[in-house]
């Protein structure tokens, strides 16, 4: 494992750090360097982001590029941390987990002066590690860069890929494989782990100084309220049912939901054995470690309120000194989770309907849907942008009544559904385009990421990985050059599981 006695050097990259977090005490984190790597080679650089945040891609490109990104060089101004937290895995409690293979290099202010955490993930042993290696491979590295950029794509708060690096060393898992570094950047990585932590510990103080902390870098405006812990909550809560409804409305299921991977910022973050889903099933797993379904695709909301339920209970002693009267408002906010993710659950669903008044039938309409396309088999994805094509009776409904083989409930569905949007008071042409705004063509499809795994891994070919991320970055548009991706796999190309690669 590193240690800070290494002596860092210095590069040219423009980083203007500060790092706020480090300024916690340190029972926080542990300071630690990344472990330098043997030959590190930059194989992607996302500059749009780095000009996002301020930076020149020039400066990051070749030998200076690489030796940053793999934490052989540490930029100026940086001061590696390795986060503590604990987290409930899979619903049991582990008290101490932490950043086994990642080091928080700093924060940076962009041009609007929003902070972002810089984090090296795959940099080595921490202190956090117990017996891992500290290390990443190259195909969870891929499928985290790829994944990531493709939810920014889609609108979906996530964290995003900085650049993604070789270490020209191997990493023992069940094969031999090759070794990666991703750099990923984070508005932050405090989790609800984080305050599982210092719960565990009953350190109240840490408790109080972290949830100051968060509210002040995530949620300001609740310093205001009357209660701001009580508040923060509600923003939490808020957050994370919008994003777990986000998911839903695009077929995408985490597969690992533990509190230690639920970031307090409501972004997703940690991608480990997650998936976009083909053909639509509420209980699709694609983790290979969820043997009981506990983060199936239709259990995300309620695996949502259990997390925040955790939440709730580590900072019940900064609601009031009268537990009686802090517990009743804590409970009706949790259970309020459910209201307020049915409420962003059922506007999504509705929009990817081109629906946007409310009506009572519209659940109906959207669950009689989700049963059809569940009775077929029918692919999530496919099926409603297909119906962006059908808004109008005259369409051509050809390749959806051959998804849905001529079923009668599909074609009651279908009459009931022209005749729910002749309530509104938008064209057909308007209300086409509007749902083609919110129904991707594409998405990063788990059998196209395991191709582009494959041949970087195998072949040293990175090709495919430029494909998926030339036609990811713009999602709701028409591609014909690339229609043979948006198609669903064959039955020998299906994926059925995914890993978390550690």
């Amino acid at each position: 494992m590193s240690t800070l006695s290494q002596s860092p050097s210095f590069d040219k990259s423009s980083f203007t750090f500060e790092n706020s977090y480090a300024c916690l005490p340190e029972r926080f984190f542990q300071r630690t360097l990344p472990v330098p790597v043997k030959t590190p080679n930059l194989i992607y650089l996302n500059r749009g982001l780095v000009e996002e945040l301020g930076l020149n891609p020039d400066l990051f490109h070749g030998e200076n590029g690489a030796a940053i990104f793999s934490g052989n060089l540490i930029p100026s101004g940086a001061d590696p941390i390795a986060l503590a937290y604990g987290g409930h895995q899979f619903g049991h409690f582990v008290p101490q987990l932490g950043d086994g293979r990642a080091v928080l290099l700093g924060e940076i202010l962009d041009a609007n002066g929003k902070r972002w955490d810089i984090q090296l993930k795959g940099s080595g042993q921490t202190t956090f590690s117990r017996s891992g290696d500290g290390r990443a491979a190259l195909g969870p590295v891929m499928r985290e860069y790829i994944l990531s950029e493709a939810m920014h794509a889609l609108g979906i708060p996530t964290n995003r890929s900085l650049a993604l690096v070789t270490t020209g060393e191997d990493v023992f898992r069940e094969n031999i494989l090759p070794g990666a570094i991703l750099t990923r950047v984070a508005s932050s990585h405090v989790r609800v782990g984080t305050f599982e932590f210092f719960a565990a510990r009953k350190d109240i103080e840490a408790i109080k100084l972290l949830a100051d902390y968060a509210i002040n870098r995530l949620y300001p405006k609740v310093k205001c309220a009357e209660n701001p812990y009580l508040t923060f909550i509600e923003c939490v809560i808020d957050a994370q049912a919008s994003l777990i409804a986000g998911w839903m409305h695009v077929g995408f299921i985490h597969g690992v939901m533990n509190t230690d991977n639920m970031a307090i910022s409501g972004e997703t973050i940690d991608y480990g054995p997650c998936a976009f889903m083909d053909a639509y099933d509420p209980m699709t797993v694609y983790s290979s470690i969820d043997h009981s379904g506990r983060y199936a695709y239709a259990n995300q909301g309620k695996i949502g309120q259990w997390n925040l339920a955790s939440l709730v209970e580590c900072l019940l002693p900064l609601l009031g000194k009268d537990e009686k009267k802090t517990v009743s408002p804590a409970k009706e906010i949790i259970e309020e989770f459910s209201n307020k993710f049915s409420a962003y659950w059922l506007r999504g669903m509705r929009g990817k309907l081109g629906l946007v008044t409310a009506c009572k039938e519209d659940t109906f309409i959207v669950q009689q849907l989700l049963d059809l396309m569940q009775k077929h088999g029918a692919d999530y994805t496919i099926v409603f942008r297909q119906l962006c094509d059908a808004v109008n009776r005259k369409s051509n409904i050809g390749k959806l009544t051959k998804i849905f083989s001529g079923d009668r409930l599909w074609v009651d569905w279908l009459a009931r559904w022209h005749q729910r949007l002749e309530q509104e008071t938008r064209a057909p042409e308007e209300i086409a385009e509007s749902m083609r705004c919110i129904n991707p063509i594409f998405i990063p499809r788990n059998h196209l990421i395991e191709q582009a795994i494959n041949s970087a891994v195998e072949k040293n070919d990175f090709s495919p990985m430029d494909t998926l991320q030339e036609l990811l970055a713009t999602p709701y548009s028409d591609q014909p050059s690339y229609s043979e991706y948006a198609n669903s796999p064959k039955p020998e190309e299906r994926i059925y599981q995914t890993f978390c690669g550690t």
